[in-house]
């Protein structure tokens, strides 16, 4: 930790810092207090994180780590002690999750933008957007991680060919599902929740906004870590609209490509699967 930032945090926590362990990020000052430091770069996305923290931590469902200070080099919270989550935890989780679903705005989207990774999400709606979810999606989420695949060199002629069929059936197919704008904590993944010592879930990293609620599900199945508790415990408390199967996977490819353009060519593959499957589905 530099001297500048140092100093900034023992102003802001109104004692000197005495311990750092930079690979957890625990920070301890003189009196024993404990607090969690992510630091880097100069970036927005310090506070950015600590818009969407807040933001989900106000529907009163779902805890998030109380925000202490962000700055353009750093976001300090809350240091969470952590416990291993068992099949009551998710059970809880799952039914938490769904009332934070009930949370709506006037609109899609969020009034800021903000970064899913290090990738920027868009989130100002524009015209119809505001009120058209298919439209907010196709707009700033699928076309958005299209255009900047194409910039990467990943999208052959055949897959913009075929990307150009898909959007069509992409609004057909999320227009069978009208719901009001939800608040989601938009990457939740297993690596973006922990089980705190009093064993309920607190959520970190988000890229919030006000979306379908299909799409935070969608997520959640990509790369696993939920068990069948959570979901069964979320559908009791608020079922998701019959054919959520057949829009699935129209939200994953949105992760999907956000993967591709972060880590590369891996991603590819599936991404291609997932234009062509819909652009030639009779919808």
């Amino acid at each position: 930790m530099n001297k500048d930032l140092r100093s900034e945090l023992e102003s802001i926590l109104g004692e000197p810092i005495v311990g750092t362990l930079p690979i957890s990020g625990r920070v301890q000052t003189r009196s024993g207090r404990q607090f969690f430091l992510k630091s880097g770069a100069v970036s927005k996305t310090y506070r950015c994180e600590a818009v969407g923290l807040t933001e989900l931590a106000s529907a009163g469902e779902l805890a998030t780590p109380k925000v202490i200070g962000a700055g353009d080099r750093y976001i300090l919270t809350e240091y969470i002690e952590q416990r291993c989550g068992d099949r009551e935890f998710f059970e809880d989780f799952g039914r938490r999750l769904a009332r934070m679903h009930r949370h709506s705005a006037g609109q899609f989207g969020f009034r800021e933008d903000n970064f899913i990774g290090l990738s920027h999400q868009i989130n100002i709606a524009e015209g119809v957007e505001c009120k058209d979810w298919a439209q907010f999606y196709i707009n700033k989420r699928l076309r958005y991680q299209f255009r900047l695949a194409e910039r990467n060199g990943y999208v052959s002629r055949r897959m913009a060919a075929e990307f150009f069929h898909f959007e069509d059936k992409v609004v057909k197919l999320l227009n069978e599902a009208k719901e009001s704008p939800s608040l989601i904590h938009g990457d939740l993944w297993s690596g973006n929740f922990l089980c705190g010592a009093d064993g309920k879930v607190v959520l970190i990293d988000p890229a919030v906004y006000y979306g379908h609620r299909e799409a935070e599900l969608a997520m959640t199945h990509l790369f696993g870590g939920f068990p069948q508790a959570f979901y069964d415990a979320y559908m009791r408390e608020n079922p998701l609209q019959t054919g959520w199967q057949r829009r699935e996977s129209l939200y994953r490819l949105y992760h999907l490509m956000n993967h591709l353009n972060l880590f590369g060519r891996s991603y590819l593959p599936e991404v291609e699967y997932i234009i062509s499957e819909y652009a030639s589905a009779r919808i």
